[in-house]
């Protein structure tokens, strides 16, 4: 396994020690904190929500959502670059059996 090391994130007011593989996954993992605290406080500022666990849950949904919406426009590219190759393969196909 891995090396890892520990790091303190903090989130909603709270720290959280996280492990972390590489400088890379730490910058993600600090920067995806930074996009957290922002959503929060923007839900706190525009919605009369007085339970943090509420705005939690709320940012997780949001994050989720454009996971998967993303899952699916990946697909769908997938599915279109491989509907060329397949087109394409045929061309190539045809032409050499001549």
């Amino acid at each position: 396994m891995a090396d890892t090391y520990k790091i303190n994130v903090a989130i909603g007011g709270r720290n959280y020690p996280i492990s972390v593989k590489s400088t890379e996954e730490e910058q993600g993992v600090r920067a995806a904190a930074v996009n957290i605290n922002k959503l929060i406080a923007d839900y706190e500022s525009n919605y009369a929500v007085n339970d943090k666990q509420d705005v939690l849950a709320m940012c997780a949904l949001q994050f989720a959502s454009i996971l998967e919406v993303n899952k699916v426009i990946k697909e769908e590219e997938n599915n279109a670059i491989t509907a060329k190759l397949s087109k394409l393969n045929s061309k190539l196909e045809s032409y050499l059996d001549k």
